[in-house]
């Protein structure tokens, strides 16, 4: 599996690895980025680890991350994966977006989500784009809900935070037969 580089006028995301991480330590020591998140990015160790876990999840293909590129900024923004990718029921997860302050409302994540959308349906052939979002990050539920993610469950207490709170976890989903209407509508013109 080779991770593709999904590009177009506004945005690219190509594989982030160890060789590139230390692009996004800027980004990722802003306070409060990913408050929601049960990962650690803040310092340039914590953010080695977040990598090599995602790097590790891409050489047993159960994740494909990106380093993401603003082109209109001419700066790295932040990084999203696709996860927990099963490849024998076409259901992956994106997921594990973060992008800095100054990206945050200016249209990025829905270029970003468009061409990953894009790949998961129409190269990697998948039935199923599922979203994990905590219950409180009323923003990303939002954001995921503006690209046509339907809101499938909650799953309560599921998951531990860094400060001892049990999140729960609304799951999102957009199946294949969605997504043509979803291109034509809430993407028209990408």
């Amino acid at each position: 599996m080779i991770a593709p580089t999904l590009e177009n006028e506004r945005v690219k995301l190509a594989l982030l690895d160890l060789s590139n991480c230390e692009y996004l330590l800027d980004v990722a020591k802003q306070e409060r980025l990913i408050q929601y998140s049960p990962s650690k990015i803040d310092t340039l160790e914590d953010l080695r680890d977040y990598v090599q876990t995602a790097v590790d999840g891409y050489y047993h293909k159960t994740t494909m991350p990106f380093i993401i590129y603003d082109k209109q900024a001419e700066a790295y923004a932040g990084s999203s994966r696709f996860g927990l990718i099963n490849w024998k029921n076409k259901v992956l997860h994106i997921g594990w977006t973060w992008i800095g302050k100054e990206f945050q409302g200016t249209g990025l994540n829905k270029h970003m989500k468009f061409l990953m959308l894009q790949y998961a349906f129409e190269e990697l052939n998948f039935d199923k784009v599922e979203f994990r979002v905590d219950e409180r990050n009323i923003a990303s539920r939002k954001a995921v809900e503006k690209i046509g993610g339907t809101l499938e469950g909650i799953l309560r207490k599921d998951t531990l935070m860094l400060d001892g709170f049990k999140r729960s976890t609304c799951c999102y989903g957009i199946l294949k037969e969605e997504w043509p209407e979803i291109k034509q509508t809430i993407f028209k013109g990408f």
